[in-house]
């Protein structure tokens, strides 16, 4: 499950990078959590925007973005001062396959795939920082150390490219 869940993960980065260079964006992957950095790092210098993207996909309707993780991408936020423009960004896609055990049988339910894009600025300064959970329908979550779940109503960034969200609307009215 464990090589599922990387491939699915490394397939997400690869094709968020290859969009984001393809309007205006100069973007790479980093290597993760291996590496002590951001999933993807994405500049465009033309506009002096610095985006720091952790990214996560999943079968389920909860995925969970850890608090080392949005460390690392606040520090190299701040590393980059000169863009006037930095963001650290959450990248969640929900599969259209959703995965769950009924009976010690796991069983997959077709779905919509979704995905949302979700700006993080607004954890800098938080100590400590939280968990973050976001569910399929969008609505974004801070799990604290004591507990407590409280929303975060964290903000959509507009991509430069359509999301999976808009994709499979689109493809659904055509149909």
């Amino acid at each position: 499950m464990g090589n599922i869940r990387r491939s699915r993960g490394y397939a997400y980065e690869h094709g968020l990078v290859e969009r984001l260079n393809k309007h205006g964006f100069v973007a790479r992957r980093l290597g993760g959590s291996s590496t002590g950095l951001p999933d993807i790092v994405a500049v465009n210098n033309g506009e002096g925007i610095l985006l720091t993207i952790e990214a996560k996909s999943g079968t389920s309707d909860i995925l969970y973005v850890p608090q080392d993780q949005i460390e690392r991408c606040l520090m190299v936020r701040e590393m980059f001062s000169i863009y006037p423009r930095r963001h650290v960004v959450f990248a969640f896609k929900f599969m259209s396959k959703k995965r769950f055990r009924r009976m010690n049988k796991t069983i997959y339910e077709q779905r919509r795939l979704v995905e949302y894009y979700k700006v993080a600025d607004s954890l800098a300064g938080t100590n400590p920082l939280p968990v973050v959970k976001c569910t399929y329908d969008g609505r974004t979550y801070a799990m604290t150390g004591n507990g407590k779940t409280i929303e975060l109503n964290l903000p959509d960034l507009p991509m430069p490219f359509e999301n999976g969200k808009r994709r499979t609307e689109k493809r659904a009215e055509s149909e």
